[in-house]
C-alpha cells in the first residue's frame, strides 16, 4: 500500500477508512445529529453538542468543505449564517439511525425508554429503530417519518439550552 500523507486514507480502496476521515469522531456526529434536528445555527448546535466554539466552528468547516453541509447567511450585521445539509449530507440519516438503534439497544437500560420515538408517515405507526418500519415492513426514508422528543429527552436538551444561554 501506498505511504498515507497527511493523515489520509484516499490512497485506500477501504470506504469504511475514507469514510471515517470525514465523520470519525464525536463532535462530527453531534453536529449531524443536530442539523438532522433541524438545529440550524452555531449556538443551537454548540449548546446541544456540548462542543466549544473552536471544535464547532472547525467541524462545521471539515462539512462544508467535505460537501456535506452548506451556509446560508441569514443576518448580515452583524453577520451570520445557519448550516443546512446539502444532499450528501443527508445521505448520512441511515447511519446516524444505525447509530441510534445501537445506541438504543446497547447503550441504555430499557427502563431509561427511548429518547426519540418517530412515526413512519405511510403508514402512520411507530417506525421503531431499525432500516425498516416495525409497523408495516416498509424501508423508512428520512422524508417519509417524523421524529418526536420524548418528555424527558426534551427536558434534557431545554436544561442543556438554559445552561448555554445562562453561561453568556
Amino acid at each position: 500500500m501506498a505511504k498515507i500523507k497527511d493523515n489520509r486514507t484516499d490512497q485506500t480502496l477501504c470506504p469504511v477508512a475514507r469514510a471515517e476521515t470525514v465523520v470519525g469522531d464525536r463532535w462530527t456526529v453531534l453536529v449531524l445529529r443536530e442539523l438532522f434536528a433541524r438545529s440550524h445555527r452555531f449556538e443551537e448546535i454548540q449548546a446541544q453538542t456540548g462542543g466549544t466554539p473552536q471544535m464547532i466552528t472547525a467541524r462545521l468547516k471539515k462539512l462544508e468543505a467535505d460537501g456535506l453541509v452548506t451556509r446560508r447567511v441569514y443576518n448580515k450585521r452583524p453577520l451570520r449564517h445557519e448550516y443546512h445539509l446539502t444532499e450528501k449530507g443527508t445521505a448520512f440519516f441511515p447511519v446516524l439511525m444505525a447509530l441510534r438503534a445501537w445506541g438504543e439497544t446497547w447503550c441504555k437500560s430499557p427502563k431509561e425508554g427511548r429518547a426519540m420515538t418517530y412515526t413512519h408517515l405511510v403508514c402512520g405507526k411507530p417506525a421503531g429503530l431499525g432500516p425498516v418500519c416495525e409497523s408495516c415492513g416498509e424501508p423508512v426514508r428520512r422524508e417519509d417519518m417524523v421524529g418526536e422528543r420524548t418528555p424527558k429527552y426534551q427536558k434534557e436538551r431545554d436544561a442543556r439550552w438554559d445552561t448555554f444561554k445562562a453561561s453568556r
